[in-house]
């Protein structure tokens, strides 16, 4: 292949995807869409320039208009998350944890985070930061029925193990943590505490979930762009007054585990900050609206869907289980929903142990769905499209052209100062 044809190869295959998502209904939960604003942003100079350091203390010359942006960001950052630290460079989600890991504790200390099985986040683990750093880590009893810690069991286990780190907060999310009781066994012990919101930063910040930061937690990491409609990137927050805490974490970003911070993210992220001032808790409200309809409607159709008797979810999520432990159901559902025009992905639930081969559920979100002006009447449409896909088995391309027709309808991005299209160049 020579250099043109790799060129055009990846494009084609750029717009192929592109094509995908726009007549698909893309329900991963940890995924959104850009608003024009903030596409134009990350679409600019900034793109290939560094600014290391804090606006103001710079360690290069060029960065005066930088500053403006990153430190309007920031007072940004602490108005819609009521706090007041606010490190808005962060690249990622796990980037944060592992600054915010940096700061809070060392290599062979303790830390307590949900096991990966029962939905924490692969950073919260030994194969991810957790493993990285070289903590020990120990992992919450589980109470599968309310899909979160055992609380009881959770806060004598951090009496008994006293950690150096209390972590909460995870990957599958349905219902807000009770965390002022398990803050407040960590801190008895001489723990602090750090609460990853990444999949829920947005329902945090929309007044719609919990207010981590003032129920217990010292730090608050999280990504800007999953139910926090904003570019590729995370945040690191505190409510802390303790400025020697701040500086720490602002090391533990630059030079700790960021050297460029992509400037271009960091511009996106602050017109998001600015969007979401302006309709973030429509947005917020919304989403949390239209996945609760998501899971009555999944229920009525048929579907076993997690977490019944307390509504189904609080959250971005739904939950759907397909057969037994290790069973595999979840990767042939999910790739049967696919081919129906359905994007989401399988997901291991309690008693599953194999990550690839194994996951007897899915995980469904309505982060995008929501963005392009879905309501709780269309979730009703996606519980039977699902119910078409798996449990009547319509031929696949029938399925997949009525998801496609029905998706024509939803191609304008909202909750935003200046729509437009939602999968544009297309």
């Amino acid at each position: 292949m020579n250099p043109h044809e790799q060129a055009n190869t990846v494009q084609n295959a750029v717009d192929a995807s592109g094509r995908h998502y726009r007549d698909s209904l893309p329900m991963i939960a940890s995924e959104n869409i850009l608003s024009p604003l903030v596409a134009k942003a990350v679409n600019s100079d900034l793109h290939g320039r560094y600014a290391e350091g804090l606006p103001g203390k710079r360690y290069y010359q060029g960065c005066d208009d930088f500053d403006t942006i990153e430190s309007i960001g920031i007072e940004s950052a602490k108005r819609v998350f009521n706090c007041r630290f606010a490190n808005i460079q962060s690249t990622s989600g796990t980037v944060s944890n592992i600054a915010a890991l940096k700061a809070l504790v060392k290599p062979g200390d303790t830390i307590t985070a949900v096991s990966t099985a029962d939905g924490g986040h692969i950073s919260h683990a030994r194969m991810g930061a957790v493993g990285l750093r070289g903590l020990d880590l120990v992992t919450y009893p589980w109470d599968e029925d309310r899909m979160e810690p055992d609380v009881d069991a959770s806060c004598k286990l951090i009496r008994e193990t006293k950690p150096q780190l209390a972590l909460f907060g995870q990957s599958v999310f349905l219902f807000p943590t009770p965390l002022q009781e398990l803050s407040d066994a960590a801190h008895e012990v001489g723990a602090k505490v750090m609460y990853d919101g990444a999949h829920v930063l947005g329902l945090i910040a929309g007044g719609q979930f919990q207010d981590p930061l003032h129920e217990g937690a010292d730090v608050m990491t999280g990504s800007s762009h999953k139910t926090f409609p904003g570019p590729q990137g995370g945040f690191v927050l505190s409510d802390s007054e303790d400025e020697v805490l701040h500086k720490k974490l602002n090391n533990s970003i630059f030079p700790g585990t960021c050297s460029s911070y992509h400037l271009h993210h960091v511009a996106g992220k602050v017109v998001a900050l600015a969007e979401f001032e302006a309709y973030g808790v429509d947005y917020a409200r919304d989403i949390v609206e239209n996945a609760k309809a998501l899971g009555a409607g999944l229920a009525a159709e048929g579907f076993d869907v997690l977490a019944e008797e307390r509504g189904f979810t609080e959250s971005h999520q739904v939950l759907t289980r397909h057969g037994g432990p290790d069973s595999g159901a979840g990767m042939r559902a999910a790739q049967r929903l696919e081919d129906c025009g359905i994007i989401d992905n399988m997901n291991m639930l309690p008693g599953d142990t194999k990550a690839m081969s194994g996951p007897s559920g899915l995980r469904l979100g309505v982060p995008e769905l929501t963005r392009v002006g879905m309501g709780v009447d269309e979730m009703q449409d996606v519980a039977r499209f699902f119910a078409r896909s798996l449990i009547s088995k319509e031929d696949a391309a029938s399925v997949c052209a009525d998801v496609k027709e029905f998706k024509s309808r939803f191609q304008t991005v909202h909750y935003c100062l200046e729509e437009g299209p939602a999968y544009p160049g297309l």
